[in-house]
């Protein structure tokens, strides 16, 4: 029988999923010391159980060790100090070795027996004399590992312009493709400001009413195809799905003339 699943947060609101063999009692919310690639790690429970999907999970699933106590949490904040530290001198060092990339955030496992520097760059960067040199200052294992610009904003968070948390630092897994297509499909204007989210890269949420957006619009002709009312051709310049209606324009007239969708349904669209 396969054991219970529990999804733990970690810092940077880095989720992944643990068995929980001992069937521990536990509930979201509950900080929980779990199996590390090396050691034990610390982290909050998320999800419990059949809440927990393993469909787009990578790697090995290790277990759950315990609940953590308070000198655990304890120890926690500590690393949290020592995190901040290790961040000013890893900016510097940084800089010393002159090398193109920006410092996004350190992470110490809660064994402190890895120290792990995420940063951003354009290009990919040589850093083996820096990890060397951390190495050296902190004794430990060093990783340095490059994310994107999406992966920056999970780690440190935010709130977008809708006023809720960022979707990707709240419950997305994984970032799927986003184009200007989706906001064509949705009638919005093509406004970089507008439609590009606090990581510079097009909202993730542009695409979660696409499939909806295109079952929709399956019940309307498309867009520039020519229709005749009264004797007259007129060109479908938008849709409305809500209000199943279209909007025509005849010929150089500004003005639009808006038809239901039954009353369009009547009439026959030419090419």
């Amino acid at each position: 029988m396969t054991p219970e699943i529990v999804e733990i947060n970690f810092k940077g609101n880095r989720r992944m999923p643990f068995y929980n063999p001992k069937e521990i009692q536990i509930k979201p919310g509950d900080a929980a010391i779990v199996e590390a690639e090396k050691g034990i790690d610390l982290g909050f429970v998320t999800k419990v159980g059949r809440l927990v999907t393993m469909n787009d999970f990578k790697g090995e699933t290790r277990n759950l060790i315990r609940k953590a106590g308070e000198e655990d949490l304890r120890q926690l904040n500590d690393n949290r100090e020592k995190e901040s530290q290790a961040f000013m001198i890893g900016r510097e060092k940084i800089k010393s070795h002159n090398l193109n990339m920006k410092l996004v955030d350190v992470e110490y496992q809660f064994d402190l027996n890895r120290l792990t520097f995420y940063f951003t760059s354009e290009k990919r960067v040589d850093f083996r004399n820096l990890v060397k040199d951390l190495a050296a200052k902190y004794r430990t294992r060093i990783e340095l590992r490059q994310i994107g610009v999406r992966d920056e904003a999970r780690r440190l968070g935010g709130v977008g312009v809708c006023g809720r948390g960022l979707c990707c630092a709240s419950f997305i897994d994984n970032f799927e493709p986003v184009s200007t297509q989706n906001a064509k499909d949705q009638n919005l204007s093509l406004n970089p400001c507008k439609l590009t989210g606090v990581c510079g890269r097009l909202k993730c949420c542009l695409a979660f009413e696409k499939d909806f957006y295109a079952s929709c619009q399956q019940r309307f002709p498309q867009i520039n195809s020519t229709v005749r009312i009264d004797g007259k051709s007129g060109v479908i310049d938008k849709i409305d799905i809500f209000q199943d209606a279209v909007f025509l324009r005849y010929g150089d007239d500004e003005d639009l003339s808006r038809v239901s969708l039954a009353e369009l349904n009547a009439l026959q669209i030419q090419e």
